[in-house]
């Protein structure tokens, strides 16, 4: 069964990866976040927006190397581990700017919107790496290179849309949370 998910094309394999760490990842850190098992509440100091952005750089630069990649394509216990790090990354870095007490929900979106805007940019560069790269950087198959940049450009537009727009969102929320000041 795990074969038949590793197998495809480039870009299903982006939709993939997009899927898990800009949907899902978000989604399980706001049913976490604030509740009793928001680990943010017990250890505030393990979960910094910046150092998650970070370590979710690393994670996704890695499994884009050309021999992480094809390990993970062609090895089910590799896709596994591949798959599993980008959920874990991704949540940890969506639970560093969700999570936590009422108290420190400002602070956490300030340096969340810094976060989201990091992640937004290496999540561009890499897609712009795959969609303009003149080459196969994978070797597939025949037709890969079109496959190769399409991937790229899915990668380009699902992290606009979650990472500059979570980071837009929480902008907002920031704006309207601030006292007017010097208003009659």
């Amino acid at each position: 069964m795990i074969e038949g998910l590793t197998a495809g094309t480039f870009t299903r394999h982006m939709v993939a990866h997009m899927t898990l760490v800009a949907l899902v990842a978000p989604l399980l850190a706001i049913v976490i976040a604030r509740s009793r098992f928001d680990p943010v509440q017990r250890r505030p100091h393990w979960f910094s927006p910046i150092t998650a952005s970070l370590i979710e750089f690393v994670v996704i630069w890695a499994w884009h190397a050309p021999a992480l990649h094809v390990a993970a394509r062609h090895d089910g216990g590799v896709w596994l581990l591949e798959q599993a790090s980008f959920v874990g990354a991704s949540t940890y870095l969506w639970l560093s700017i969700l999570g936590g007490g009422r108290a420190t929900a400002a602070m956490r979106a300030g340096t969340g919107i810094i976060a989201l805007v990091l992640t937004f940019a290496h999540m561009t560069m890499l897609g712009a790496v795959l969609a303009l790269t003149p080459r196969d950087l994978y070797g597939h198959a025949d037709g890969a290179l079109a496959d190769q940049q399409l991937g790229g450009a899915v990668m380009i537009a699902s992290g606009t849309i979650a990472y500059l727009g979570a980071a837009l969102w929480l902008s907002r929320s920031l704006l309207i949370a601030q006292p007017d000041r010097g208003r009659p």
